[in-house]
Order: C-alpha cells, then sequence, then structure tokens
C-alpha cells in the first residue's frame, strides 16, 4: 500500500470515529434543533457516483488509445431536492462530457446549503478532489454549475489541473456541432460574452502603469507598458462581439424575410421543441422523410431545419427542428440563438417532444418550457409528444398521459404513434375557412396553383369555361378570386 493510500484510508478511519461519536436523533431533539440541518455523514463526505466511468477497456483498440482523450472527473454540490435529481444531474453532465470529447472517469456530490464561495467544494473536500484527481490520472475537473471566475480559479490552485464549468463544457459542444455561418457565428458569440468577464493574465501581462506619484507624471517610472495585454484581450473581445452582433442581425433580416413570405401564403408552421437527445430530428425524419443527421448524442442539431408536409387531406404545412434544450441552459447561448428561436415564437404549433426513457421527463418538460418562457411563446399552441415508447416504463407514460392532457405516445424509430401524430397536426394547425366556388379560366392558371398551395380545395371539376373550384381560402385569396366567384 502506498503512502498516499494509507494517508487515505486513515482519513476514513478518522470520519468513522467521528460518526461513532454522534448523537442519535432523539439527543438531537433535546438538545435542540438549530435552523435546517444536513445530516452528518452527508455534510462529511464526498459521495461517489457510480457507474458513470466511459473509458474503453479493450486495449487492442489502437486508434482511441493514441487518440488519448481528455480525462475528467466530475464535481457537483446538492444544494437541494432528492439525492436521485442530484445524480441524474450528474449522469447528464457525464454524457455532456463525453459528447465534447473526454473519458469521464469519476464523479463525486457534495451535500451543503449553497456553494462555497471561494472554492465551490469548500476547502477540505477540494483536498480530498484533488486526491483522487491523482489517484485516476484525470487531467480536467468538470463542475456541475457555473462557477465565478474567482471559484474557478481557486478550485485550479487546489486541485492543479484545468477546471471547467457545465456552461463552458456546453458551449465547447456547441463549437464542435456547429455547421451552417449563423451557427458558428452564433456559439462564437456566446463563447465571446462567458469569456470576457474571466480573462485572467499570467506574469507580466498583467502588469498595470505605475502607482503612486509616478502615475501623476512625476519623476522616474512614470512612462508605463501603456495598455496591457489583458486589457487589449478585452477591446479585441468587445470589437468580435459587436461585429458578430452585426453579422447575426443582418442573417436575421434573410430569416425573417423567408417566415414572413410564408406568412404571407397562409402556410401554417409547426415548431419541434424539446430536451436535447429527445429524438426531435427522428421525428422531422419521421413525419417528411428530410433525412436531417440523427445521432444518438447530446446537441447533434444546433442549425434550424425547415421542411414542407401536408395533411391527408393535402394541407400544406411547414415542420421546423429545433436546437435542443437542456438544464441550467447557459444564458448567452439563448440570448446567441434567440434570432433562430424566433422560428418557435411564430410557431402556430409546438410538438414538445419529451424522452419517455428518460430517469425524469418531468425535469426535461420543466427545463423546456423554462426556456420557452424566455422566449415568450406562452401563447402558442403545445402537443406533448412522449417519444421513444419503445424503450420506456408503461408506467411512466400512463403516469405523463395523466399530467399532461393534450399528450400523445409514440416512438420514431419503430414508428408507433406517427400516423395518430400526423392526423393530431391536421386538426390542429389553422385552416382557412372562407367558402367559395369559383370557376377559373383555363389562361388563368396560376389562380389554380396558390388554390392548391394555399388553400384547403374540397373539389374540382373541369367545365367547359374553366376549372370549377369549391375551397376555403384565407381573405387575400377571396380578393383576387373575386371576379370568378359564382
Amino acid at each position: 500500500m502506498t503512502r498516499r493510500s494509507e494517508l487515505l484510508a486513515e482519513r476514513a478511519d478518522a470520519l468513522a470515529d467521528a460518526d461513532a461519536y454522534r448523537p442519535n436523533r432523539l439527543e438531537d431533539d433535546q438538545l435542540g434543533h438549530d435552523g435546517e440541518q444536513l445530516d452528518r455523514e452527508e455534510r462529511a463526505a464526498l459521495r461517489r457516483v457510480s457507474g458513470l466511468s466511459t473509458e474503453l477497456e479493450d486495449v487492442t483498440e489502437v486508434e482511441y488509445r493514441q487518440l488519448r482523450l481528455e480525462r475528467v472527473v466530475l464535481a457537483a454540490v446538492w444544494t437541494d431536492g432528492t439525492l436521485e435529481d442530484a445524480e441524474n444531474s450528474v449522469r447528464e453532465l457525464a454524457a455532456l462530457a463525453e459528447t465534447a470529447g473526454s473519458d469521464v472517469l469519476d464523479g463525486v456530490i457534495q451535500r451543503r446549503q449553497k456553494p462555497d464561495t471561494a472554492t465551490y467544494l469548500g476547502k477540505g473536500k477540494a483536498q480530498e478532489l484533488r486526491d483522487i484527481v491523482i489517484a485516476v490520472g484525470a487531467d480536467t475537473v468538470v463542475c456541475d454549475g457555473e462557477l465565478t471566475p474567482g471559484q474557478r480559479r481557486a478550485l485550479e490552485d487546489v486541485v492543479k489541473v484545468k477546471v471547467i464549468d457545465r456552461t463552458a463544457l456546453i458551449l465547447d459542444i456547441f463549437a464542435q456541432h456547429a455547421k451552417s455561418r449563423e451557427g458558428k457565428a452564433q456559439v462564437e458569440l456566446a463563447q465571446l460574452q462567458y469569456l470576457l468577464p474571466r480573462l485572467r493574465g499570467w506574469g507580466e501581462s498583467m502588469s498595470r502603469q505605475a502607482g503612486g506619484q509616478a502615475a501623476g507624471g512625476q519623476g522616474m517610472g512614470s512612462r508605463g507598458p501603456g495598455e496591457t495585454k489583458i486589457e487589449l484581450d478585452r477591446r479585441r473581445i468587445n470589437s468580435r462581439i459587436a461585429k458578430l452582433k452585426r453579422e447575426i442581425a443582418h442573417m436575421k433580416t434573410t430569416r425573417d424575410t423567408k417566415r414572413h413570405s410564408r406568412k404571407a401564403n397562409h402556410v401554417p408552421s409547426v415548431a419541434i421543441v424539446g430536451y436535447t437527445n429527445a429524438g426531435k430530428s427522428s421525428l422531422l425524419n419521421r413525419l417528411t422523410g428530410a433525412g436531417v443527421l440523427v445521432e444518438n448524442a447530446l446537441f447533434a442539431t444546433l442549425d434550424p431545419t425547415v421542411r414542407r408536409a401536408e395533411t391527408e387531406d393535402g394541407m400544406p404545412y411547414t415542420l421546423s427542428d429545433t436546437v435542443g434544450f437542456v438544464r441550467s441552459l447557459p444564458t448567452q447561448l439563448v440570448e446567441a440563438f434567440r434570432s433562430t428561436l424566433e422560428e418557435v415564437a411564430d410557431a402556430d404549433l409546438l410538438l414538445h417532444v419529451v424522452d419517455g426513457s428518460h430517469p425524469d421527463p418531468e425535469g426535461q418538460i420543466s427545463a423546456v418550457r423554462g426556456v420557452l418562457n424566455d422566449l415568450s411563446v406562452g401563447e402558442v399552441k403545445e402537443v406533448i409528444v412522449v417519444n421513444k415508447a419503445d424503450a420506456a416504463d408503461p408506467e411512466v407514460i400512463d403516469r405523463l398521459i395523466r399530467q399532461e392532457r393534450h399528450s400523445i405516445v409514440v416512438s420514431a424509430r419503430t414508428g408507433l404513434g406517427i400516423d395518430a401524430l400526423g392526423d393530431l397536426v391536421a386538426r390542429e394547425i389553422p385552416r382557412p375557412d372562407i367558402e367559395v366556388k369559383a370557376v377559373i379560366p383555363y389562361d388563368r392558371g396560376d389562380l389554380v396553383s396558390r388554390l392548391h398551395q394555399e388553400s384547403e380545395v374540397l373539389s374540382t371539376e373541369h367545365r367547359e369555361d374553366g376549372t370549377f373550384v369549391h375551397a376555403k381560402v384565407h381573405p387575400p385569396l377571396l380578393g383576387d378570386l373575386g371576379a370568378y366567384l359564382v
């Protein structure tokens, strides 16, 4: 046994001895209860989360070994909710870390009323985390929360390896997955807004102009280095942020033009929203045959996809696949992707996709609705689509159906419930409501084409003087048909 192992064993024995002298519950009550107390065992230990390691054990996978993925340990502070909620949050963080391209070696949770203002975990537990990092050979610590610049710096000083928080991890995943020009600009904007207050210099790059009398231009030492490196970096970042905002505003104009064109033609729009990896893209492919990327990874879709679809009776509508949401989605990302997410705000119907096989589907629904409220989407009609029914527990599905009155159960993988979902969309999307009958001359084929594209055609008949059409239309098209009404 190594000296470090002996020290860890002695520390565990000391904690066990301390617990032996802890008074029982009755004695606690007799001594008096001072506010909300946390159990001694929970406060004194870092709780290990089992089953997180994603490191491959097959040494024959030479390419993987040569790649040498980043090795990380996860750390979380459990402040409220149940232990199951805390472990689910850490498991989600492990999935995020794996998506970003790393090996999760271990994960720990500390029970506290609030994160330590200095080192997030508390000084003693930060040192224990340092021991775990050394024992497993990790080179990065990922914290399940947003760290202040001071917390990150202080924790790095203790654990002696790189420390990042949940926000930085999500931003890194977005940077890897962004493909379009607009997506890349949005991600870069979010990253710079996150980085700006966290600029850190080392050595002389942090030096400032001389102080004291010299600062007033008196005597030797008054001629300082001028603008320091960190000040230059801050100015460059601010300039880049301003440029990116202008570019995104210009791209937003193009997107708005397309959206307004669809609105002018009265084409109903349906937006697919939901938690990341809930199966939104798979559902879009099932409903429209769009062929967009489907991957069992978080945030596989960043660039929105809009596809045309039709109901069984020929009524056209559009389906939009949007970026997935996640619990504690960084505010920088919500702001940067606001122009893209406006597709949701302008939709006539929301298909809110929920992963029925997830340990906490209700938590996913709450997280998504929280982001939607930030986007002021409360007035759009919402349908809960419980996906992955083939892998979900029937009791969980029954519970969701009882809780959400406007809901439907499907499986995008097997096709279960897809036809019923199509019928539901056909009933819920707005339809033209003005019934007309018109005989359109054969030289006005453009009007007949518009009727089929923008209205609900009930019947057609070819006559001597033209095409007889019985349809339901919107007011703008009624004006164009005025001369041909019968």
